[in-house]
């Protein structure tokens, strides 16, 4: 099979709060109240249409802050995340719209994750081409969590920022186990950034050690009696400790699984098809409406308007 251009799916709260918080993007609106985010995530997606053309892809937004199904898994899961004051929240919409603006198909839920979003639309769109091409994703986040859905050798973990690209070998190679095991690994290892706990005591070289043996947590748990035996430093305590701390693995696994076949769940992004991810070309007035609104700065509307108007004539 030919390779098909790839599918971008953008996980869009990485780069917006990334422009919110850089102290190299001080934005202000007429009215001197911050727009950072708003004019940093414009940035960042014109940037991308210009090196890239995409032509298929997604961004997905994060509206499950505290409202999704993890949230009534787990009282402490991201339980050091605060929700939006009322002028980041007015930035969010607005980033979103942009998006639209800039022909993006762009999906939210507050119920699933943005990262359960990548990962449906990933799923349902891989073999776009109808078998007759090989259709990878690149998928666009500093969020390591996301490496579990870099499947094929055609699939990208993209860094924007750093401009980092790894493939599933290159993140294979530097975890030390199979992409599909990552949540495996983080049941064991936990994620402090999420406020995923794991089993005290294990980290990453034991983590690895144990999958690469037993392959999955289930096969952890189902040879636990040949732990001890293993070549680790303080197996026979390692043993022990998996054993008391089972549930919280499972539970902590379950926390960091990506969903990918949402249940009963009538948000876009779960029925969604490939021919849904069309990009469509830039919509140069409903762009130039929405600066207005935003009251970007009349000089900085003018640049930014026509840049993405010599976006739009590279394009042709």
């Amino acid at each position: 099979m030919t390779a098909a251009a790839p599918i971008y799916l953008l996980d869009a709260s990485i780069y917006i709060f990334q422009a919110y918080f850089s102290p190299y993007n001080d934005s202000v609106d007429e009215a001197g109240e911050d727009i950072s985010a708003f004019v940093g995530f414009v940035q960042f997606l014109m940037s991308l249409y210009r090196r890239e053309r995409p032509v298929a892809g997604a961004v997905a937004m994060d509206n499950a802050l505290f409202t999704g199904f993890r949230h009534a898994l787990s009282e402490e899961y991201k339980s050091n995340r605060e929700l939006p004051d009322e002028n980041l929240a007015r930035q969010l919409d607005f980033c979103a719209r942009a998006a639209d603006a800039l022909g993006w198909p762009v999906f939210a839920s507050t119920r699933y994750e943005a990262d359960d979003i990548i990962g449906t639309l990933a799923k349902r769109s891989r073999d776009g081409g109808g078998g007759r091409a090989q259709r990878g994703v690149c998928i666009v986040t500093r969020d390591k969590d996301l490496a579990q859905l870099i499947r094929a050798e055609s699939d990208i973990l993209w860094d924007f920022s750093s401009n980092r690209r790894r493939s599933r070998t290159d993140i294979e190679r530097e975890l030390g186990i199979p992409t599909t095991c990552i949540p495996d690994y983080l049941g064991l290892v936990g994620d402090t950034v999420d406020c995923v706990s794991g089993v005290p005591g294990v980290g990453p070289i034991k983590a690895a050690a144990l999958l690469s043996e037993f392959g999955t947590l289930d096969g952890i748990y189902s040879n636990l009696h040949e732990v001890a035996a293993m070549p680790l430093r303080g197996a026979k305590t390692l043993a022990s400790k998996l054993g008391v701390f089972e549930s919280q693995a499972r539970h902590c696994k379950l926390l960091a699984t990506i969903v990918e076949e949402p249940d009963d769940c009538s948000d876009a992004f779960a029925n969604a098809s490939y021919a849904d991810l069309a990009i469509a070309s830039p919509n140069l007035n409903e762009f130039s409406n929405l600066l207005v609104e935003a009251r970007v700065p009349r000089m900085q509307s003018i640049r930014m308007s026509e840049a993405l108007a010599r976006l739009l004539e590279d394009s042709l």
